[in-house]
């Protein structure tokens, strides 16, 4: 399924609504697994549910953001990508929204075919509906910066908060070095961590990663035997091994893989198996043997947004996050698919800057 362009009308928002000209659209992995159907989604849709952009409108009753900052026309903002009702057992009970079944997601499941057509980043504007969570930009954070972890930090943020904090003075090991194994590994370094080891690949991005000081120790398992680059992980690991292991990639294969890596008594939490890609054989045995604490984290909500913003200027001073993004005119959507899809770039960025709104 190849996303074509397409044209709708720019709409005025109603009350409660936001109309944002969309500076930016970032290209997610999930937004690869949506084209190659590994989630279902209603067609046909607005891409994008990772954005920031300028306010152009203002519908009634729409004055502050989610930390009570006054919005007006002209600043930048980001908005968390989808909505949770409210009501539900895992809203209500649970205090998990991003359980929640009934959750709408801007770029996924908002189908163009609706009347609010422009429910995606991946577009000239896009109309925010009432229940947005929307923050404003830090004005000393710039626009690439903000970017670089858009989803990926907020996942990390509910991840690390929500299900397993990283503990002062932890050895952390962050399998997969995309956006989601970057932001995983900067937040671990931030969080107190004493030793972060990243295991991913190609090269080029392991480079890249400690070029802009994210990771302690990068291990490429991509272009070498797998055994021979997790010994290699296990030279710089305390004789038992890590506290905490963090799966990123995406890959089952990692999952018996990250079991090993971890000493008896830690824990290890999966985040990158966001879509089926199939299952994977492990032994049971390992996990009751070695007492493991075995956890998976599910997206995020507006307030890990909220918190991932507000982390900005942490992020900017310690990580070049920016150097990461690579950013592409909208009317190349395809080239930066294909160029995320292949690993040429870390992180792609469609602007639709100057393009005509």
């Amino acid at each position: 399924m190849e996303p074509v362009l397409r044209e709708f009308p720019v709409p005025e928002p109603g009350a409660g609504q936001l109309l944002v000209s969309c500076s930016y659209g970032g290209i997610c992995g999930t937004d690869l697994h949506l084209q190659q159907g590994h989630l279902p989604i209603p067609l046909p849709i607005v891409l994008g549910h990772e954005g920031l952009g300028v306010v152009a409108a203002l519908g009634s009753g729409t004055v502050v953001d989610a930390l009570g900052e006054p919005i007006t026309v002209g600043d930048r903002v980001m908005w968390a990508s989808s909505i949770a009702c409210g009501t539900c057992i895992p809203c209500r009970q649970y205090r998990e929204p991003t359980l929640c079944a009934a959750r709408v997601t801007y770029g996924v499941n908002r189908t163009a075919t609706e009347p609010a057509p422009l429910a995606g980043a991946w577009a000239e504007c896009i109309l925010l509906q009432p229940g947005t969570t929307v923050v404003k930009i830090p004005d000393h954070i710039d626009d690439l910066t903000a970017m670089a972890f858009a989803c990926a930090g907020p996942t990390m943020i509910h991840a690390l908060y929500e299900r397993r904090p990283v503990r002062l003075g932890e050895t952390v090991v962050v399998q997969g070095c995309g956006p989601v194994g970057l932001a995983a590994a900067a937040l671990a370094t931030l969080a107190g961590a004493r030793h972060v080891v990243v295991v991913g690949g190609p090269q080029s991005r392991l480079d890249r990663a400690a070029a802009c000081g994210i990771g302690d120790v990068h291990v490429d398992i991509v272009g070498q035997d797998p055994a021979v680059a997790l010994g290699q992980v296990r030279d710089h690991l305390p004789e038992q091994g890590a506290d905490l292991v963090i799966e990123c990639t995406g890959v089952p294969s990692a999952i018996p893989q990250g079991i090993g890596l971890a000493r008896r008594g830690g824990a290890y939490l999966i985040v990158g198996q966001y879509t089926d890609a199939g299952p994977v054989e492990i032994n049971p045995h390992h996990i009751v043997r070695q007492q493991l604490d075995v956890m998976g984290s599910w997206a995020f909500s507006g307030a890990h947004l909220v918190e991932y913003v507000r982390m900005l200027p942490a992020i900017a001073a310690r990580f070049d996050v920016g150097s990461l993004v690579t950013e592409y005119p909208i009317e190349e959507y395809s080239a930066a698919m294909d160029s995320v899809r292949t690993g040429g770039v870390l992180k792609a960025v469609l602007s639709a800057k100057g393009s005509g709104y």
